[in-house]
């Protein structure tokens, strides 16, 4: 089979009979050309089936307008929509987004990290995978000056900014929800507490605890990866301990509600018996029954300031030194919690 020869600008030229030049500048819209000329150039081009070398075009001006962004999990309610955000922000500024996920393991996260170094991306958006323990996989990117910006499940380095919310204050408010209710044997599950996310929320937790007077007890504390079989087998935990715990903190919705499900499959009503709390406000948060009380984590506009700042940190930008970012985060009291409502 023959091979297929890429058409050129010269072979565009030759048809109309001008130079390379003017192909060029007509194919790039530049003011001094002619419209009639722009457009009998774009037709030949489409006509002969010509491709830009934009590969060839980066490599000249050393930018690819590419960010890259590294999420642990796709399948993420919350990784969904901070994804959302991010393209709304990185398409508008004519970026292109190149995703890929750890699948919560570090050695992947390393291979990702790799592949992004490779693809020459302008700057990246990372959410650490769950037994992440250290960072100098992108060390490869920041001796380039190519921006690293890690958001949710962060880790502090001198040259990176980290977007987060406070989840120190989300635990403690949770928690201290559910004292209010009543509950005073509170069971937390979490993550791995490698993660600043879930060590944070129950560093929350203990305060809330503290600030009530109720002693802290590792038996009431559940971590693993955390997902729905999480929720599962701390429920499972729960029915088996006495006295059972009378709250449960989970640090995800998905967890939360499998861990209330479970409960209310053995005969445990909720709120009345175990008062129940998640994390994220999911769309399952508001699909489960009794509804979950959650706290509302913006993912969308995580997303947004996580491609806001990056972008302005690729373009150099004074807005895009600063080391924290700390958006406001809400607890929604629904009925899963709300003890008061019975009364």
């Amino acid at each position: 089979m023959q091979e297929h020869k890429d058409i050129t600008i010269y072979d565009i030229a030759e048809k109309l009979d001008i130079s390379p030049a003017t192909v060029s500048r007509g194919l790039k819209d530049h003011p001094a050309i002619k419209k009639e000329t722009k457009k009998r150039i774009k037709e030949m081009a489409a006509k002969l089936g010509y491709q830009n070398n934009t590969f060839a075009s980066n490599l000249r001006s050393r930018k690819t307008n590419t960010i890259g962004i590294i999420i642990p999990r796709i399948n993420s309610a919350f990784m969904s929509s901070v994804i959302a955000g991010v393209e709304h922000v990185v398409n508008s500024k004519g970026y292109n987004l190149i995703i890929s996920q750890s699948q919560e393991d570090y050695d992947k996260e390393i291979a990702s990290a790799t592949t992004m170094f490779n693809s020459r991306v302008d700057g990246l958006l990372v959410s650490l995978a769950s037994n992440t323990d250290r960072i100098q996989h992108f060390e490869s990117l920041l001796r380039k000056k190519i921006p690293v910006i890690f958001f949710d499940r962060v880790f502090s380095h001198p040259d990176c900014t980290n977007i987060v919310i406070d989840n120190v204050q989300a635990g403690y408010d949770a928690v201290m929800h559910l004292i209010d209710q009543g509950c005073k044997r509170i069971m937390y599950v979490g993550g791995s507490l490698k993660r600043n996310v879930y060590a944070d929320r129950l560093k929350g937790y203990k305060l809330a605890l503290s600030d009530k007077g109720i002693a802290f007890s590792d038996k009431y504390v559940h971590t693993d990866v955390l997902s729905e079989q999480t929720g599962i087998d701390a429920a499972r935990k729960i029915l088996e301990m006495h006295p059972r715990p009378d709250g449960v903190f989970a640090a995800s919705d998905s967890s939360a509600v499998a861990c209330m499900q479970t409960l209310q499959e053995a005969g445990i009503r909720v709120p009345h018996d175990v008062a129940v709390v998640g994390f994220n406000n999911d769309p399952i948060s508001w699909i489960a029954r009794p509804r979950l009380t959650t706290v509302n984590y913006p993912g969308n506009e995580m997303g947004q300031i996580a491609a806001t700042t990056l972008i302005n940190a690729i373009h150099k930008s004074p807005a895009s030194s600063l080391t924290t970012l700390v958006l406001k985060h809400e607890l929604i009291i629904r009925d899963s919690s709300n003890r008061s409502a019975l009364k």
